[in-house]
């Protein structure tokens, strides 16, 4: 088992608790959790809103869950220049967060709008620590 499957598999498994909360519980403020945002409790107030919001997160959860499924194939049946290419495009998408997902959470956070205080800081590091350890594991592949 080389590098890139281990960090693929952590990934996996990451991304799996993420994908179970979302569909199970998705008011927690564990994993990926949407009661981070008080926006989630407000939007319980009118049905409609609610139903749409618990739409969208299903739907991410869904979206996260195709991208694991397609990773446990390119593990299974990827080669090494396959599973290589898989890391720089996890690179590159978990990199774009900060394109459009990381300005938001920070304005919404300065406003108030998320508890804890501070998530979105905290969620930046968590999500350029995961870059960093698959930016490792490619050096260490390639080297």
């Amino acid at each position: 088992m080389d590098i890139l499957v281990i960090v693929i598999l952590l990934f996996i498994i990451l991304e799996s608790f993420n994908i179970a909360f979302l569909y199970f519980n998705p008011g927690s403020r564990k994993g990926n959790g949407v009661g981070v945002f008080n926006a989630w409790e407000k939007s319980k107030s009118d049905p409609e809103v609610h139903q749409f919001v618990r739409y969208l997160v299903n739907w991410v959860a869904g979206t996260k869950l195709i991208f694991i499924l397609l990773l446990i194939v390119i593990v299974i049946t990827g080669d090494e220049i396959t599973r290589m290419w898989s890391v720089i495009a996890l690179i590159l998408s978990i990199f774009s967060f900060y394109f459009r997902l990381y300005p938001f959470i920070r304005q919404m956070d300065a406003q108030g709008q998320i508890t804890p205080k501070g998530y979105s800081k905290m969620l930046g590091m968590m999500i350029t620590g995961m870059i960093v350890v698959f930016c490792g594991a490619l050096l260490i592949f390639l080297l």
